[in-house]
C-alpha cells in the first residue's frame, strides 16, 4: 500500500506535467491549459466523494487493483491522443476520469492503512513513510517528466505512466492480507450520507475538515503569482525563481523527514505550530526585499508543510472509526484537490488589483489568524468535556488480566 501510494502521487505529479506540455504545445492557448487543470484537479474532487462511497464495500485486494488498472487504460488512451490525432474534449474528459480515480484510490489507501496500522499503534510511523514518499514523488515526478520530455516524447511519458501503473495493479492483485470491508454493507447513496453526517456531527472531525480547507485556500493562493512575485517584487531571473520553488521543495523533505523524530508529540500541537511556521513564512516573504532572504523563508514555509499535511491525516484517522476511514479521508482527499482551485483565483485578483506581495501577506495574515481560531477553538472543545462526577469513580480499580498492558490499568472508563 505505501507503494501504491507513492506510485499514484509520483503518477500524478508526472502526469500533469506532461499533459500542461501536449495541450499547451498543441494548442497554443492559455484558456485550454487553464481547463485542463479544472478538469484533472478541481472537478474530480466533486466526483471522488461518490465514486469512493460506492466502492467502499468492495475488498481493497479488489478495489484499489481495478482503479489502478482503470488508470492505466486512461494513459494508454492519452498516450494515443498525444501521437495520433489530438482532441482537446477527450483529454480533458480523461483528465476529469483520471483525477477521480487518483483521489479516490488515495483515500481508500489511507483508509486500509489506518485499519491496519491502528490495532498495532503504529498509524503515526505508517504515515511518516508515506509522508517521505509523497515528498519524494511530488518533487521526483515532475523532475523526471521533464527530462523525459525533453528527451523523447509526451507519449513516451505519457506510455511509461500507463506501465507504471499496470504494475502496481497487478502487484496488489497479488498482495494478501489486505484489509477487508468493515461495517454493514448500504446502499451507496445511504452510504455516502452516513459518511456526511458522521463527519458533520463530530466536533474533533468537523473541526479538522473545514480548518485544513481553509488552510488550503490561504497555503495555495500564492501559487499562480510566485513567478510574478520572483521576477518583479524580487528582481531575479528564471533560474532564480527555480530556487525559490527548489527551496520549497527541500522544506518539504526536511520536514517530512522531521515528523519521523516529532510524530509522538501532540496531534494538535504538531498542526498549530507547522500552520503557523507556512503563516510566518508567507507574511516575512511579503516583505523580503532579496532571493536568498525569500529562500531561507520558502524552506521554513516548506518544513511547515511537510509537517502540516500529514499530523492532520494523522488526527483525523485517529479520531474515525475503521468503517468511516475511506469515506472521511476521502473527503479530505477532496478537499486537497478542490480548495486549491479557490486559492488560485483569489492570489490572482489580490496579485491584478494590488501586487504580488499583498497576496502574500493575505495568506500570511489569514493563515495566522487561522491558527489563533483554531487554539481557541481547540481550548473550548477541551472545557466543554464533560468531567466525570465523583461519585461515577469506581470504589476500586478492577485487578489486571495477566496477558494485559500494565499501562491500561491507569486507565478509566471514560479513556478506554
Amino acid at each position: 500500500m505505501l507503494a501504491s501510494y507513492t506510485v499514484n502521487e509520483f503518477g500524478d505529479s508526472f502526469a500533469i506535467v506532461a499533459l500542461a506540455v501536449l495541450v499547451y504545445d498543441r494548442t497554443g492557448d492559455v484558456a485550454p491549459t487553464a481547463a485542463l487543470f479544472l478538469a484533472g484537479k478541481f472537478a474530480p474532487a466533486l466526483v471522488a466523494p461518490f465514486l469512493t462511497a460506492r466502492i467502499d464495500h468492495i475488498a481493497v485486494r479488489k478495489s484499489l487493483p481495478l482503479i489502478y488498472l482503470a488508470e492505466a487504460v486512461v494513459f494508454a488512451a492519452l498516450a494515443l491522443l498525444a501521437e495520433g490525432r489530438f482532441l482537446l474534449g477527450a483529454v480533458l474528459a480523461l483528465a476529469l476520469v483520471d483525477g477521480a480515480l487518483a483521489v479516490t484510490a488515495r483515500g481508500v489507501t489511507r483508509g486500509a492503512i489506518a485499519v491496519t496500522l491502528q490495532p498495532l499503534k503504529l498509524l503515526r510511523e505508517g504515515n511518516a513513510l508515506l509522508n517521505i514518499g509523497f515528498a519524494f514523488a511530488a518533487v521526483g515526478g515532475s523532475a523526471l517528466a521533464g527530462l523525459v520530455i525533453s528527451e523523447f516524447s509526451v507519449g513516451v511519458a505519457l506510455w511509461i505512466d500507463a506501465a507504471s501503473f499496470l504494475a502496481i495493479a497487478v502487484i496488489l492483485a497479488a498482495t494478501r492480507d489486505l484489509p477487508a470491508p468493515s461495517g454493514e454493507r448500504e446502499p451507496w447513496v445511504a452510504h455516502l450520507r452516513s459518511g456526511l453526517r458522521f463527519a458533520r456531527t463530530q466536533p474533533r472531525v468537523r473541526l479538522l475538515l473545514g480548518g485544513q480547507a481553509i488552510a488550503l485556500v490561504l497555503f495555495t493562493l500564492i501559487i499562480p503569482i510566485e513567478v510574478i512575485y520572483a521576477k518583479e517584487s524580487l528582481g531575479t531571473t528564471s533560474a532564480g525563481f527555480g530556487v525559490l520553488l527548489a527551496s520549497w521543495g527541500a522544506g518539504i523533505v526536511a520536514g517530512s523527514l522531521l515528523y519521523v523524530g516529532l510524530r509522538d508529540h501532540s496531534a494538535t500541537s504538531l498542526i498549530l505550530v507547522s500552520t503557523a511556521a507556512i503563516g510566518i513564512a508567507y507574511l516575512g516573504m511579503a516583505g523580503a526585499q532579496s532571493l536568498a532572504v525569500a529562500c531561507l523563508l520558502s524552506v521554513l514555509g516548506g518544513t511547515g508543510n511537510g509537517i502540516q499535511w500529514v499530523s492532520v491525516m494523522t488526527a483525523l484517522q485517529e479520531a474515525t472509526p475503521p468503517a468511516y476511514q475511506a469515506r472521511i479521508v476521502g473527503l479530505l482527499e477532496s478537499s486537497l484537490a478542490a480548495m486549491p482551485g479557490v486559492g488560485y483565483l483569489l492570489g490572482g485578483a489580490l496579485t491584478a488589483i494590488w501586487s504580488p506581495r499583498t497576496a502574500y501577506a493575505v495568506a500570511g495574515i489569514g493563515t495566522l489568524l487561522l491558527v489563533l481560531v483554531a487554539l481557541a477553538t481547540v481550548r473550548r472543545m477541551r472545557l466543554d468535556r464533560p468531567r466525570r462526577r465523583r461519585s461515577d469513580a469506581p470504589v476500586e480499580p478492577p485487578p489486571p488480566h495477566p496477558a494485559s498492558d500494565p499501562r491500561e490499568v491507569s486507565l478509566d472508563a471514560s479513556d478506554r
